[in-house]
């Protein structure tokens, strides 16, 4: 998984997930009867209740866990739910019983009280986290063009020292395009923005320019490809209509729009899968 499509609140969610995990070893109750020295009673943590620490504490890490891994393998269900959501669904059951059992108990222990503490956040993190924006941008900066998609790893179609999928790697030239001159390419002329042609190359296309159009050419389209980076994870799904995603785009990587479908994009990964990127608000074009 790329830890660049994690967001804040999936950071929310595991730094909850370690402060529950920290506090089941904590002491569950605090009781201690009157007239007996307290130090030296052994108060029971959560790994004597099972009840509580399945329930509670290793329920709300496993839901915790289970919300990170539907990053890395949306589309991925459980009893009729996303993972995500069953995940979700868990830090709330979690948060139910913590709040009922301090309740329930006159002397709650500090490994109680952190628990439910805990158990909070996570379950708020764990809802809250699609929803809110500021939980929903990245939790890492996404990475300049110049220092590639991730961390230098040589991806498919690159040469040593260059990845493919990101400025400034060396990239297929596209049907029609110069070796040079990718079209979308970061550096490379766009339309409306002339390059500069030796005279022998203008004055053969200003030539051709003039000369009649014949019934054999058929016109260009409007659409070059470029490339693009998304502000936060966004699903890719198949160009067959499938309602599961077949990958999922990082925030941080640079991908090749090859197609342009009503407000949707033709996406193609850096492994050369294609798909439909339906939601194109707020990327960054290269």
């Amino acid at each position: 998984m790329n830890i660049r499509s994690l967001t804040r609140g999936d950071g929310v969610v595991i730094g909850a997930a370690v402060v529950l995990f920290i506090a089941s070893f904590l002491d569950y109750s605090s009781y201690c009867p009157q007239g007996i020295d307290c130090s030296r009673i052994d108060n029971p943590n959560a790994w004597d209740s099972l009840g509580i620490l399945m329930s509670v504490y290793l329920g709300g890490v496993i839901a915790a866990a289970l919300v990170i891994v539907s990053r890395a393998m949306p589309g991925r269900k459980v009893v009729g739910l996303d993972l995500g959501q069953f995940g979700a669904a868990l830090t709330v059951f979690a948060l139910w019983t913590a709040f009922w059992t301090i309740l329930d108990i006159s002397s709650a222990g500090a490994g109680l009280i952190l628990g439910l503490l805990a158990t909070i956040v996570l379950a708020g993190g764990a809802i809250a986290g699609p929803l809110v924006p500021f939980l929903k941008a990245p939790l890492l900066s996404p990475a300049g063009p110049a220092q590639g998609p991730q961390g230098g790893q040589q991806l498919y179609g690159a040469q040593p020292g260059q990845g493919y999928g990101f400025p400034g790697g060396q990239q297929q030239a596209p049907y029609g395009a110069q070796p040079s001159q990718g079209y979308g390419y970061p550096g490379a002329p766009q339309q409306g923005q002339p390059a500069q042609a030796d005279p022998a190359q203008a004055q053969q296309a200003q030539a051709q320019a003039q000369q009649p159009a014949q019934g054999g050419a058929a016109p260009a389209g409007d659409f070059t490809p470029f490339w693009f980076a998304v502000p936060v994870a966004r699903p890719l799904y198949g160009e067959d209509g499938s309602p599961n995603p077949i990958a999922e785009l990082a925030p941080g990587t640079w991908y090749l729009a090859v197609e342009q479908r009503g407000q949707s994009l033709i996406a193609q990964t850096q492994d050369g899968r294609r798909g439909v990127l339906q939601d194109t608000t707020g990327i960054q074009r290269g």
